[in-house]
């Protein structure tokens, strides 16, 4: 594949890095910045000068994705280092690795290793590098998020390269713009924190509350537009719950977590890509090595770790045919915690020793609109998403329940009216209101529910023949805030 220019920039980032002594480099690039490109290049470079090359990788799932890949940039004298893997052959001067495996066996020998998602801490990694036969023989680092603590410690990397910002990308529409909504938040009042992050333990109990997943259906139901969608939960508990509840809205989910074996993931990343499923409940499975058109993004697992959550984002924000933006929605709050993915940006590995002093001004964050719920960039007064411009007086405080319906009965724009389809709408209302034995006045006050005013008299009661997902998807959204309105005064 031809390169980008950005990707000729990082290539001579590295030579010019390994001419200046390290042999540790790291590349930072983002998500659908074609990063397996970039180590196909270098392997052909080394396999021109007769050296064979190492590409190690974190997970199983990634082996047949990275020999495809590569077979796709013409590199064909390829073995795979996995178990009992089909293309086994040590003779072949290139190898794809298994990290778990090569931690069982005898290290082949090899003049360059490239190691993919290297943010992610194995063991065997410091030690090898460590090796007195390896000392000099370099290791190419790859990843979106190269800000472990402990990375640039001595023994360890040893140099940052900074290719290319998701916010560039972005610019030059290489990845998809986006937009956050935060329609709910959960209350993590007790959740204590284990190695930087929540106690998944507690945050699995504190996320997998009644309300909150129903608000999680009902928000995709009206945001969603009903386009293909990942979602990140805490645990497998609370992914199946998730699942289940979108499955009862009649929308088709699966679910995924580490222990669906490979045959079973290929069945539903199929089934996502057809859109006979519309969304994947997953648990930490989808971070790394899912290329697949994610539409939307929900955030059910709140975080504190900005590697984990621009590994989340970063799966929606890869470019396709007829895609405008990715949909983020945001229930965790996480992106209040820690600004928007375009945000955040480190200059160097982390040494493990830095801590931010005490004091020490923090950064701008995004901020929530009062009246949609779209998160404003730092220091935007009047929200992109509504127009709405805050007043001092303007203090809305709510309980987590009670935000969804605050924010669908301010979904439609203040200045929206009935379009040139407010007739089919009209049409499919009296349909449905036919086919449920609803009273003839249900559709005139849905309607008006939905586009802020009543439907003009010149409009046909004559029903239509068949429903559009899109107003489907609209109904069961109201019928869901309706049925959470009455439990409520019934409380």
């Amino acid at each position: 594949m031809e390169l980008r220019d950005y990707q000729t920039d990082i290539i001579d980032k590295i030579r010019e890095a390994l001419a200046n002594g390290y042999r540790r480099p790291v590349v930072q690039a983002p998500t659908g910045s074609g990063k397996t490109v970039i180590a196909a290049a270098l392997v052909n470079m080394a396999r021109q000068k007769g050296k064979r090359v190492m590409f190690v990788v974190p997970a199983l799932s990634l082996i047949d994705q990275t020999v495809e890949r590569f077979r796709q940039n013409g590199i064909f004298d390829l073995g795979v280092i996995q178990a009992s893997h089909e293309m086994t052959d040590i003779s072949q001067p290139v190898q794809v690795c298994s990290v778990q495996t090569l931690t069982r066996r005898n290290l082949p020998k090899a003049d360059l290793v490239i190691v993919d998602e290297c943010h992610v801490g194995f063991s065997l990694y410091e030690r090898w590098m460590q090796l007195p036969e390896w000392e000099h023989v370099p290791f190419i680092g790859l990843t979106a998020t190269p800000w472990a603590r402990g990375m640039g410690a001595p023994g360890k990397w040893d140099h940052l390269i900074v290719g290319i910002t998701t916010g560039e990308l972005i610019d030059r529409q290489a990845l998809s713009s986006f937009k956050v909504f935060a329609p709910a938040h959960p209350n993590l009042k007790g959740v204590r924190m284990v190695a930087g992050d929540f106690d998944l333990k507690g945050l699995g109990h504190a996320m997998d509350k009644g309300h909150l997943v129903a608000d999680i259906v009902s928000t995709w139901l009206e945001r969603g537009n009903n386009e293909p969608t990942i979602c990140f939960a805490v645990n497998r508990i609370h992914a199946k719950h998730i699942q289940q509840q979108f499955l009862d809205a009649k929308v088709p989910a699966e679910y995924m977590d580490a222990y669906t074996d490979l045959p079973a993931r290929r069945e539903i990343v199929d089934k996502f890509a057809k859109g006979e499923v519309k969304i994947i409940c997953n648990v930490g499975v989808l971070t790394t090595g899912f290329d697949a058109d994610v539409r939307c993004i929900i955030l059910a697992r709140p975080t504190k770790s900005e590697i984990l959550y621009t590994q989340m984002i970063g799966r929606g924000l890869r470019t396709a045919e007829g895609k405008e933006s990715c949909i983020i929605l945001d229930h965790s709050s996480t992106t209040l915690n820690l600004g928007f993915v375009t945000d955040i940006h480190h200059d160097k590995l982390d040494d493990g020793k830095a801590k931010r002093a005490e004091g020490a001004p923090k950064e701008k964050l995004p901020k929530e609109c009062s009246k949609c719920h779209f998160l404003k960039p730092p220091k935007v007064l009047d929200c992109p998403a509504c127009g709405h411009r805050p007043t001092p007086q303007d203090k809305v405080q709510v309980e987590s329940g009670e935000l969804y319906e605050l924010a669908s009965r301010h979904s439609a724009k203040p200045d929206q009216k009935p379009t040139a389809d407010g007739q089919s709408w009209y049409a499919q209302l009296i349909l449905y209101a036919n086919l449920r034995g609803y009273k003839p006045g249900w559709a005139y006050w849905a309607y008006q529910d939905k586009f802020k005013s009543k439907p003009p008299r010149h409009f046909s009661n004559e029903p239509a023949r068949q429903m559009t997902p899109e107003v489907e998807s609209w109904i069961r959204h109201r019928n869901i805030r309706k049925a959470k309105s009455n439990d409520r005064r019934s409380a």
